[in-house]
């Protein structure tokens, strides 16, 4: 009709449908619904529809089905759907069915990682929510990144690859559902699975060293200092998983009137000398220095003419010598570096040959000193008159002069004993001492892997990471090491 106005009118409430989760690739906590909805046949014509959550009061516009996004996981929703025109906002619809909001899930809090072996890794970590659908699987991506397989679905996850050697890597972990894959964890630690061993060794074996001669009775003289154990140093060639044997020898013992020579040192095929005796006398005999290593000092030059050991070649040096007749104070056991010393006069013993130093963990250490030899009680001089060990745990001599006691060789470093200074006493502060314990020393590179198995009866420490190096010492026993 000409002339008329409409009279304005608010909608009419639509009828509403299915409400509908839609979880498919969904972040967490990001969830979405589709509400579907039938306008009304009557009332103001409609411009706009409005579908609002119960919870949360989250909106989104739209046609038939509204898509409503920003949904919490794992959280139970109804919807309205409410119409509006120019004049105003209609009734809002009835409120649909239920339906739950499923997303992927929150990602897992990765743990530490640690390695199995060279192609396998151990990876803890702590699970997330499951976004409302339950979690299925794991995926892990490592960095730099390689092909993984993964074993397991709770905490701590197999995985395994062909690492490459030497290489670090860090692992990511996502959680998989019906709805897809989580956001990755953080970082790992880094580690490095494979590691390569070593194709050669570096080594110190040292025997045990000569316990030093005793010299005493009347008209007897000093006992040599005892000579160093055998050291062999170089580089020996090993293969991987192999078993090689290593044993440390014992320093050499005293029991009246004989003092024994030192035990041999191994690794693999490498294998060194005990250190020799040192010479000795008693009622009116006369024992030379003993062969070995290093030879042991002869005992002094009385009415006979004792001799001194020889040493191994390329393990050690000759026992000293003494060399003017009726002296009466002992000349020193060899070491690895030199000869022990000698004597000319009735002055103290001769020192014990040096021995020799490495700096393989960044310090300076030495091994195989020679004993020095025993002191006659007829010397002259004042205060203490003995002889010196050799560097390298080579021990003191005794002295008659003083009654200064014979010093042993120092344990695990190869050191012969000091000689006993000469008296008409057999014991006491009279007798000569004990050869040191002797000792093995391994060490690589240390960008290389550890010893795989140490086993028998090994005393041993490492590994020590010094000097660029990886260390271990032996100091007592016999076993194998496995590369």
């Amino acid at each position: 009709m000409t002339g008329v106005t409409p009279i304005a009118d608010v909608p009419d409430a639509p009828t509403i449908g299915t409400a509908t989760d839609v979880g498919t690739a969904r972040p967490y906590n990001n969830g979405a619904a589709t509400v579907a909805y039938t306008a009304a046949p009557t009332g103001g014509a409609v411009t706009t529809f409005t579908a609002t959550s119960t919870p949360g009061s989250i909106t989104a516009t739209g046609t038939s089905p509204i898509t409503v996004t920003g949904l919490q996981s794992a959280t139970a929703y109804t919807f309205t759907v409410t119409p509006s025109n120019s004049t105003g906002s209609g009734p809002a619809s009835s409120s649909s069915s239920s339906i739950t909001a499923t997303t992927v899930p929150a990602a897992p809090t990765i743990g530490t990682v640690s390695v199995t072996n060279s192609t396998t890794v151990s990876i803890p970590f702590t699970a997330g929510a499951t976004g409302g659908k339950s979690i299925s699987s794991y995926t892990v991506v490592s960095s730099p990144s390689i092909s993984l397989s993964v074993s397991g679905t709770t905490s701590p996850l197999t995985v395994t690859g062909s690492f490459a050697s030497n290489q670090s890597y860090t692992f990511t972990v996502a959680a998989n559902n019906a709805n897809g894959t989580s956001s990755p964890s953080s970082a790992s630690n880094s580690v490095i699975p494979l590691i390569p061993k070593p194709s050669s060794v570096s080594y110190i074996v040292v025997a045990g060293g000569g316990a030093g001669g005793i010299g005493c009775g009347n008209g007897n003289t000093s006992g040599g200092g005892g000579g160093a154990g055998g050291l062999l140093s170089s580089t020996l060639s090993v293969s991987a998983c192999s078993s090689y044997t290593v044993t440390v020898g014992a320093g050499g013992s005293f029991s009246y009137p004989t003092p024994s020579s030192g035990s041999a040192s191994t690794f693999a095929s490498v294998s060194t000398v005990g250190g020799g005796r040192g010479g000795y006398g008693y009622s009116g005999s006369s024992i030379n220095g003993g062969t070995g290593g290093s030879g042991g000092g002869a005992r002094a030059k009385g009415a006979q003419s004792p001799t001194a050991g020889c040493g191994t070649a390329g393990q050690g040096n000759n026992g000293g010598a003494a060399t003017t007749n009726q002296t009466s104070s002992a000349p020193g056991g060899g070491g690895a570096g030199a000869v022990g010393g000698g004597i000319s006069s009735n002055s103290a013993g001769g020192d014990g040959g040096n021995g020799l130093s490495f700096t393989y963990s960044g310090s300076t250490v030495s091994y195989a000193g020679g004993g020095g030899g025993g002191t006659s009680f007829s010397s002259t001089g004042s205060g203490t008159v003995h002889s010196s060990g050799g560097s390298g745990g080579g021990g003191a001599g005794g002295s008659g002069y003083n009654s200064f006691q014979a010093q042993a060789g120092s344990q695990n470093t190869g050191g012969g004993g000091g000689g006993g200074g000469n008296n008409a006493s057999c014991s006491g502060n009279y007798n000569p001492a004990a050869g040191g314990s002797g000792i093995v020393v391994l060490y690589y590179p240390n960008t290389y892997a550890n010893l795989t198995s140490i086993s028998g009866g090994l005393t041993y420490t490492g590994p020590v990471n010094a000097n660029g190096n990886k260390i271990y010492t032996f100091t007592n026993g016999t076993g194998t090491v496995t590369i």
